[in-house]
């Protein structure tokens, strides 16, 4: 790792720091994320997955893994170095559009939120990054852990105890991340797992089985919650045209077997004038 030269720390996790670092040899700006090793344990089973489905992956919207690194307590993820994240461009920028950008992804990364979501400013062309709870997924659906997603961004399903997800909760992800994009706050922002459900049950209206067929199966799901009408979206995120309306009530399908895929999503009419490139 002697070939790369830190510059400045710019982020930090629960299992590990992002750094900006020079790389010696081209003088090229890199972010390199180092990751503790313990020593019982050897190298985390995240990195491992986000390692190896990085290197599977190469599309214009996942950030570039360069190279990885070895230390006796460190593993060093080398990746291509971006101007901000989309949290810190919302923040920085009044005239924001949520149109400028779009989110293609082809597996299962069960942590989509602002800040792990890389702007390159020369291209103005959004990058999916950290990819430490990324799954490949296979059908059918094998058992996955509920221990993942931030709080304000984790689908209903996952929230009631659902081991059998899919693509969906990315999809519901997004939807948050669609909304955060055009009021500039989160839509749902409880700071506990019951708090977070209710605030969605409050929004999107409680669900049964005529709803949501298969939800009073679900582990955490109980018959005495408080039972809420859902609210007109529009009023609730006014800025957004009645397309929009109908593009985010669609990722926000609280049962996950009818909420939108990403390539209907991509089809959608709000799409229509961006001249979307066809998904293949």
């Amino acid at each position: 790792m002697e070939r790369y030269e830190k510059v400045e720390k710019i982020g930090e996790g629960a299992f590990g720091v992002v750094y900006k670092a020079r790389d010696r040899q081209t003088n090229a700006m890199i972010a390199m994320k180092k990751i503790r090793v313990q020593e019982d344990e050897g190298i985390p089973g995240f990195a491992i997955r986000e390692i190896s489905l990085l290197k599977e992956m190469q599309h214009c919207n996942i950030v570039r893994l360069l190279d990885v690194g070895f230390s006796e307590k460190s593993v060093y993820l080398i990746f291509e170095y971006l101007d901000l994240d989309l949290k810190k461009h919302m923040d920085s920028s009044p005239k924001f559009s949520e149109e400028q950008h779009l989110i293609k992804v082809r597996v299962l990364h069960r942590d989509l939120k602002p800040r792990n979501l890389l702007i390159d400013l020369r291209t103005n062309t959004i990058k999916i990054a950290d990819f430490g709870m990324g799954r490949a997924f296979d059908i059918p659906v094998q058992t996955l852990t509920d221990e993942v997603v931030t709080l304000v961004y984790r689908a209903p399903e996952i929230l009631l105890g659902s081991r059998h997800y899919s693509t969906p909760v990315d999809l519901w992800s997004i939807g948050c991340i669609f909304v955060e994009m055009v009021n500039r706050c989160p839509l749902f922002c409880g700071d506990s797992e019951i708090s977070q459900l209710f605030k969605i049950f409050r929004v999107l209206g409680t669900p049964n089985e005529e709803t949501w067929s298969g939800v009073t199966s679900l582990p955490y799901f109980k018959c005495s919650f408080p039972k809420w009408a859902p609210m007109d979206l529009a009023e609730l995120v006014p800025n957004l045209e009645p397309a929009g309306i109908d593009l985010l009530s669609k990722m926000l399908c609280l049962e996950p077997g009818r909420r939108i895929t990403a390539r209907k999503a991509l089809e959608h009419e709000y799409f229509k004038d961006l001249g979307m490139v066809p998904v293949t």
